[in-house]
């Protein structure tokens, strides 16, 4: 194993706490009052060493798989790395977006792979290519890394731009990993990349559609065969996940049509109020539009975001992300699935750090 760190997590878990909080990408949090019945569904007891079949169970029947084809993790974040050490070998090359999610970098080095990377430009609205997967490949390339909707940009890829990633794998011999942690959000009838194709793995979780981030609830949806070898590496991490957590996410399955309205309303308002910032900013800022809970602007003159973050965050209180987490220095990622009120002071108080900048 080799030593890895994650220069986004660091700095998101040692940042001070600040008054308003654009950052943190998560939906608001629920309560107890928004999952009927949790207090009475909590229980100590217990063992799940393949996954809490009750949960396995939910999972498969909400996205429309067998039961064989779920491994459960702690959170999207645990599946994904799982899903690397089920399928990478030290000396493998894998392959990632750019921009992109850091800790998948990380992970993947941490796994003793090397690391390149093929691009989603601005100009072609991060748009999945197939070809710019292609062209960046090596005969080593054993596993493709990405999201949907993309992280930061919340541009969802399409299906047919799927599939043919699924064709180029068949061909080639690789796996595909994607990050669908906020498809529930961004669309209803968009099918998991795993039922399209052997070759996807599709990994997701409670946290970022539907406001459940403390109970840790991921899972991927793969092939039997990978699922399988998921499990197995799971054994080597953290055996199985906490009982009351399981307990209360198979709870959660069962009122997801409830949450999913709850997030819908909160990220619809919360959206009409980031278009709105956005088209005030004419010249200043361009941006992609995104589907899911964040997006990611950029200064039209090319500048680096970061020190207009640092003002933000040091004269006004308001926190989001540098763009060069992701590799793209020229933008800075503002999340919205927080309380309204919140989201809306956070958007003022950037509109008036640049107009004073």
């Amino acid at each position: 194993m080799t030593r890895a760190r994650s220069p986004y997590m660091e700095w998101a878990k040692r940042r001070h706490k600040p008054a308003i909080d654009l950052a943190g990408s998560n939906l608001l949090a629920c309560s107890l009052e928004d999952l009927p019945g949790a207090r009475e569904a909590v229980d100590l007891a217990g063992e799940s060493p393949n996954g809490y079949p009750p949960l396995v169970e939910a999972i498969a029947s909400r996205y429309g798989v067998r039961s064989a084809n779920v491994a459960t993790a702690v959170g999207c974040s645990g599946a994904n790395f799982l899903a690397l050490a089920a399928l990478v070998d030290a000396g493998n090359d894998v392959l990632l977006e750019k921009p992109g999610y850091d800790p998948l970098a990380a992970a993947a080095t941490m796994l003793g792979a090397t690391v390149s990377r093929f691009e989603r430009r601005f100009e072609a609205g991060y748009r999945l290519d197939p070809e710019a997967i292609g062209a960046a490949m090596t005969p080593r390339t054993r596993v493709v890394v990405l999201s949907s909707p993309h992280n930061p940009s919340g541009v969802l890829a399409g299906v047919e731009e799927l599939q043919e990633i699924g064709r180029l794998a068949d061909r080639h011999g690789f796996a595909v990993i994607v990050d669908e942690v906020y498809l529930d959000l961004a669309s209803s009838g968009h099918p998991p990349a795993a039922t399209l194709s052997p070759a996807f793995v599709s990994t997701n979780s409670l946290t970022k559609a539907y406001g459940l981030a403390s109970l840790r609830c991921g899972w991927a949806l793969a092939s039997t065969e990978t699922t399988e070898k998921i499990r197995r590496a799971r054994d080597v991490v953290d055996v199985w996940s906490p009982m009351p957590a399981d307990r209360l996410s198979v709870l959660a399955f069962g009122n997801l049509d409830r949450l999913a309205e709850r997030a819908r309303r909160l990220v619809e308002a919360n959206a009409r109020l980031v278009g709105s910032f956005l088209a005030r900013q004419p010249g200043e800022l361009e941006c992609v539009p995104s589907t899911a809970t964040t997006a990611f602007p950029r200064f039209a003159d090319g500048r680096d975001a970061g020190p207009f973050v640092a003002e933000l965050l040091e004269e006004r209180g308001v926190a989001v992300v540098p763009g060069s987490f992701f590799d793209a220095p020229s933008h800075f990622r503002i999340a919205f699935g927080g309380a309204t009120e919140t989201v809306e002071k956070g958007l003022e108080a950037i509109a008036a750090c640049l107009a004073d900048s």
